[in-house]
């Protein structure tokens, strides 16, 4: 099965609108996973406008199921990821103040850049996952390198689902495809929300994990956060 790992950023994002600490990212990261997520993503950015340091090394105390850390790879950024030694770190080429992810790696223009990111990951024990573009010469390149996984950036597919289905996840099947002959692991990821997912899952069944965070966090509004985890998970089912 596909594996859910909530990204909980907008959590933070709600939280430090007040200064305090409610909602309490830590107790609703403990949440998620006694409702059925299989994993944690956080993505604390340089300017902590919603996750924080502090954050990251609280939850390291408490997450029992998969911790994903998303960041670009700053000299800072690696030297925390390395002490805190979650299960996956996600590599983004987002620059220092964008709002939120938008393409994946130039892979093959920044590979030896990447090349020693993945080996220090690797020697600290840490699963390394690369964003992409469904481009196959990315994840052929991203395998090469030796990431163990990488990520589809999956926004282009959100936004053609509704004209064109069959289309929109055209590019996605040969990225997958790519990634089961080089013999690395598939992740996907933004946009992916309870309209398309199902259709997404059951044409890539080969996924190992998504991270929704946005959408999770939005329809929780309405639905409250543990209709919505298993709303979810149907969909990977």
């Amino acid at each position: 099965m596909t594996h859910l790992s909530v990204n909980i950023n907008k959590v933070a994002t709600l939280r430090n609108a007040r200064g305090e600490n409610i909602p309490d990212v830590v107790r609703f990261a403990v949440d998620c996973e006694r409702f059925g997520a299989q994993g944690i993503t956080v993505h604390p950015r340089p300017d902590e406008r919603h996750i924080t340091r502090r954050d990251v090394y609280d939850l390291r105390k408490v997450v029992t199921t998969e911790f994903n850390i998303e960041g670009y790879p700053t000299d800072d950024f690696m030297r925390m990821v390395i002490e805190v030694a979650p299960e996956q770190v996600t590599l983004v080429p987002d620059a220092p103040g964008a709002l939120t992810s938008s393409a994946g790696w130039d892979v093959i223009a920044n590979s030896e850049f990447l090349s020693g990111i993945v080996t220090r990951l690797r020697q600290a024990g840490i699963r390394s996952s690369i964003f992409v573009d469904a481009d196959s010469a990315q994840v052929k390149e991203a395998a090469r390198i030796g990431a163990d996984r990488v990520e589809l950036y999956t926004k282009p597919y959100a936004d053609n689902y509704t004209q064109n289905p069959d289309e929109a996840i055209g590019k996605f099947i040969e990225a997958s495809s790519e990634a089961l002959k080089r013999g690395i692991g598939l992740n996907a990821g933004h946009d992916l929300n309870l309209q398309n997912l199902s259709f997404f899952h059951k044409r890539l069944p080969l996924l190992d994990e998504v991270s929704i965070g946005h959408a999770i966090i939005s329809d929780a509004l309405y639905l409250g956060i543990e209709r919505t985890i298993h709303d979810y998970l149907d969909c990977l089912r």
